[in-house]
């Protein structure tokens, strides 16, 4: 019975519904809890599983594949460019400095020059895994460290590749490669002619872009005619698993490929939707990913020699640690926002698994290396989630942080004010100003706890919280409130805070920030009527000194403008309805010709003339005509 698919399920999930809640409550975080459960039901405590654990870590991958593919969903392609030089930078710097200081002190303790350097490539990855989903629970991607953060991993799962590539090179004359399983470790690429090879890797990248861009929207539309969710499901990890068998076929990295697939996909009008499906299945497959990880911790190894050990680990995580520090400082992040990035950072990585296996295969490192660097590499990422504890415990209050930004409570205390603000940042703040000087008292709400503090010191009078929790929203007074203005500039956190809102405040008007006109779209979708696009005004108001620059009569331009804005609005509403593409650019041309023909026709009208009295600049021209 033990060895039962059933039994085996029943003690995975088990371990996981009674250890994570408990480090949870521990304010251990969820990973450490995953982590914990894998260590007492493995082969080194409890037993429940044994040393076949380490074989589920090839399937629960799998959950770092969904995770890119989610990662990829919410990072827009111009978003992507924007980190181009933290990816290259200081993702380069850290793999090339990180490899060339491990390998340079494995040399000093004896090992062979190629050893060395794969050892420090391998000592180079650091978890995605673990460090993404501890900067997400804690709410600092959007920080500078968790930006930074996601760079260098990026770029890490990028350098997978070639180093894949390059270590058959460092290959040694005295080890005699392996196979695993009698299982071949070449891919399909490997059986073609040199010159083809990188004609089909580039070839397979391709196919992922248009695969991505052309074909999947039509193919999600006929499924999605169906209105059979389980199928919508099914395609979109017939999708994920395609595109990570492909990659695998070509020697490529599933998750590089998954990513890239959903970074295509971001624009995408089903991503809401292929993100609401995958993500769970994400977080179980991490879950399990995690336990895996702690159940393959040999711990008899680690038993027959603990220094040695716990040496390579501390002395791995320090060089790291330092490594990441001087990056952090030279790329000009604050000292508590690059203790943040260097503490999480500063484990070996789930890809220094398959570096491992792969390094066994083709006789780079004995296997009593890569058993032990094994032991090393599942330790520190155990170690990760407490590590990441004691720098918000210890090292940021030292740093002048009073307490880290995802342990600090609300200070909000009970409101009855008329109006509600959730965000203020440039766009928030300036509503609040405005209100604010016709006497309208406003409770300001804003998650950013760095930007409490400082407009607080100027005088505002803002809280810490997160607005999109029912219960602050009930202690910020919105029962009794008219109106909540939403300002945040989290595109995805604005629609949740609507759904709350709507669920339990219905009486409550809602005016709400929009980036941009598809960023309406989705809000109109949500049943929104009050929205205000932050570039509209702006936009409109160039155009009117445009006009007034070339010879135009300012109340003609003012004219012409209020008469755009009236149209474009009428039309956001058409326009969101719109989900094919063809479609949407006709209706987008047809919309275009008829505000053209409204303002030429309004232009010509004799009735115009009548009104240029109001222009105040063209009152003082006439004036002085008549002085002179």
């Amino acid at each position: 019975m033990k060895d039962t698919f059933f039994f085996q399920a029943m003690v995975y999930l088990a371990s996981a519904v009674i250890m994570v809640p408990i480090a949870k409550k521990l304010g251990l975080g969820s990973v450490l809890g995953y982590l914990l459960a894998g260590i007492i039901i493995g082969p080194s405590c409890l037993e429940f599983i044994g040393h076949e654990g380490t074989d589920i870590m090839h399937f629960a991958e799998f959950g770092v594949v969904i995770m890119l593919f989610v990662i990829g969903l919410e990072l827009e392609p111009s978003r992507l460019w924007r980190l181009r030089k933290s990816i290259l930078g200081m993702g380069g710097v850290q793999v090339g400095a990180t490899s060339v200081v491990i390998a340079g002190l494995a040399m000093l303790f004896g090992i062979d020059w190629k050893q060395s350097l794969a050892l420090g490539m391998i000592a180079a990855m650091s978890s995605t895994a673990i460090v993404l989903q501890s900067l997400n629970e804690k709410g600092l991607m959007k920080t500078a460290a968790g930006q930074g953060s996601f760079a260098v991993l990026l770029f890490q799962d990028i350098a997978v590749i070639p180093m894949l590539a390059l270590f058959p090179l460092l290959a040694s004359d005295t080890l005699t490669p392996v196979t695993e399983g009698g299982h071949s470790s070449t891919t399909l690429v490997d059986s073609l002619p040199p010159w083809l090879q990188p004609i089909a890797v580039l070839g397979s990248v391709a196919i992922v872009i248009v695969t991505g861009r052309y074909l999947t929207p039509p193919l999600f539309r006929v499924i999605a005619r169906t209105g059979m969710r389980e199928m919508f499901t099914a395609t979109a990890l017939l999708l994920v698993v395609g595109i990570a068998v492909l990659m695998s076929t070509v020697g490529l990295s599933p998750a590089l490929g998954t990513f890239l697939a959903g970074v295509v996909l971001a624009n995408s009008e089903y991503r809401h939707e292929l993100e609401s499906d995958i993500d769970p299945f994400k977080g179980l497959l991490l879950g399990l990913f995690f336990i895996a990880v702690g159940a393959s911790i040999d711990f008899q190894l680690v038993i027959a020699d603990p220094w040695l050990i716990l040496g390579l680990v501390l002395g791995i995580m320090v060089c790291k640690l330092l490594v990441l520090s001087l990056i952090g400082k030279s790329f000009a992040l604050s000292n508590e926002q690059n203790s943040i990035f260097s503490f999480g950072l500063c484990q070996v990585g789930e890809f220094a698994f398959v570096l491992l296996s792969f390094s066994v295969q083709e006789g780079i490192l004995s296997k009593e290396i890569t058993d032990t660097m094994t032991a090393v590499v599942a330790i520190s990422m155990a170690f990760t989630p407490l590590v990441m504890m004691l720098n918000e415990k210890l090292i940021l209050p030292l740093l002048g942080m009073k307490q880290a930004v995802e342990e600090r409570e609300s200070d909000l205390v009970e409101q009855d004010n008329p109006v509600i603000i959730a965000g203020y940042g440039h766009f928030g703040s300036t509503i609040g100003r405005f209100l604010q000087s016709n006497n309208i008292g406003t409770t300001v709400l804003d998650s950013n706890s760095d930007n409490v503090d400082w407009l607080r010191r100027m005088g505002y009078n803002v809280f810490y919280g997160d607005a999109s929790r029912h219960d602050l929203l009930e202690i910020a007074g919105a029962a009794k409130a008219k109106v909540i203005v939403i300002a945040i500039s989290d595109e995805e956190k604005r629609l949740e805070l609507i759904e709350i809102v709507k669920k339990h405040f219905p009486e409550l008007h809602i005016l709400v920030r929009a980036t941009n006109r598809y960023d309406a779209y989705d809000l109109m979708n949500a049943g929104m009527l009050h929205i205000y696009r932050e570039t509209l005004d702006t936009s409109l108001r160039v155009g009117v000194d445009a006009l007034t620059l070339l010879g135009h009569r300012a109340h003609e331009a003012n004219r012409s403008a209020k008469m755009f804005f009236r149209h474009d609005e009428r039309m956001l509403k058409k326009l969101s309805a719109i989900r094919n593409d063809d479609e949407y650019v006709h209706a987008v041309q047809e919309t275009q010709a008829e505000l053209n023909r409204i303002i030429q026709a309004d232009r010509s009208a004799a009735s115009l003339r009548a009104d240029e009295g109001w222009d105040e600049e063209s009152l003082i021209e006439e004036n002085r005509a008549l002085t002179k």
